[in-house]
């Protein structure tokens, strides 16, 4: 590949282009706004003056409602020798296509499992998609070519190539994207009105759980009217389940030993099934996830205490798998959890209090 057009340059089609751009390709900007093609370009992403002739591969980045008529226009245009679209949805925009009587063996449906709560060019970055999962939609008509382009891209941006059917993408992002989007939101949302006594009690479980509630309504309110169905049938069993929770919580309260015990019998069964799905999301580097031991050290809010703690790791010879810093509210503090493998928790632990830090249970 060594030219491609991105139409649509938010912070899935700028990011793509930064890593096209800077892995050699000649990459063309567009946008129905061309301010945002504009800035996408001072970024380095690539030019907003269209291509003499076609590229090599056009990649549409717009909302899933405005895929199929986007494509659609480029191909009448001969835009590219190949076409992908990066939406969250994959069924729909096909069916589109197929809809409008296009020849789609020049077309793949892709979309990047990747993304975070901002938007626009202004958030892209060349390493969005380092590592992770891009999911490719081939069909039977699929251009040989066409595929390969596809493959090229996902290797330019070094992510990982995931192939599957359009209709089972949908159901799968249904259950580990939008239910999960829908779901944060819902909890943020009781915050709202909440008292500000109760709120200030926030601790990093309600973090970590409303974190992606940060995310734009809009973008999101055209995400899910492109996979309402598959959706709908994921909070239905969410919905089952918590009417079931909230009969077992009513039966907690009971003066009725036997309908207490079964109430802390619902709540067992619904947190222990949660720990059997908790199991299965993938750990680091996509394997099964580790049973890591967190070694909790007190940080200061001055610049250069993370860098040191890792420094103190370094020379302990410990390697940090993972970490996250819990705040804690009003002060100028907070715990860094390092996440270690259990043989060299005791060793870490031993070397940064030698150090100086201060290690919390």
């Amino acid at each position: 590949m060594r030219t491609a057009v991105v139409i649509g340059t938010g912070l899935i089609g700028t990011s793509a282009a930064l890593a096209l751009a800077g892995r050699g390709v000649t990459v063309h900007l567009s946008d129905h706004d061309p301010s945002r093609a504009r800035t996408a370009a001072a970024l380095g992403a690539g030019t907003d003056e269209a291509p003499e002739g076609p590229v090599d591969l056009a990649i549409v980045a717009v909302p899933p409602a405005h895929v199929a008529a986007t494509l659609a226009a480029a191909m009448r245009d001969g835009v590219a020798r190949g076409y992908l679209d990066v939406a969250s949805v994959k069924g729909g925009p096909r069916r589109e296509l197929e809809a409008l009587g296009l020849d789609l063996a020049s077309y793949i449906g892709t979309h990047p499992m990747s993304g975070k709560e901002r938007s626009g060019p202004l958030a892209a970055t060349a390493d969005l998609f380092d590592g992770r999962p891009w999911v490719l939609t081939p069909t039977t008509d699929t251009d040989t070519e066409v595929l390969n382009l596809a493959l090229e891209l996902v290797a330019l941006c070094r992510a990982v190539p995931v192939v599957m059917d359009a209709d089972a993408h949908d159901r799968a992002v249904a259950l580990v994207s939008h239910t999960p989007q829908l779901i944060s939101s819902m909890v943020a949302a009781r915050l709202a009105e909440a008292d500000e006594t109760a709120v200030r009690l926030c601790g990093q479980g309600i973090r970590d759980v409303t974190r992606i509630a940060a995310s734009d309504p809009g973008m999101w309110v055209e995400i899910l009217s492109a996979n309402p169905g598959p959706v709908a049938d994921v909070l239905a069993g969410v919905a089952a389940d918590l009417g079931e929770t909230v009969e077992a919580l009513r039966a907690l309260q009971s003066f009725d030993e036997e309908k207490r015990r079964g109430g802390a019998a619902g709540i067992e069964d619904v947190l222990r099934r949660g720990n059997a799905g908790r199991v299965r999301v993938p750990g680091k580097h996509g394997a099964a996830p580790a049973a890591y031991e967190i070694v909790a050290v007190l940080v200061s809010d001055r610049p250069g205490e993370l860098a040191r703690i890792f420094a103190d790791a370094g020379r302990a010879g410990v390697n940090v798998e993972d970490v996250r810093i819990e705040h804690a509210t009003g002060q100028q503090a907070g715990l860094a959890q390092l996440m270690v493998e259990p043989a060299a928790a005791p060793v870490l632990s031993a070397a940064l209090r030698e150090r100086g830090w201060s290690i919390r249970q």
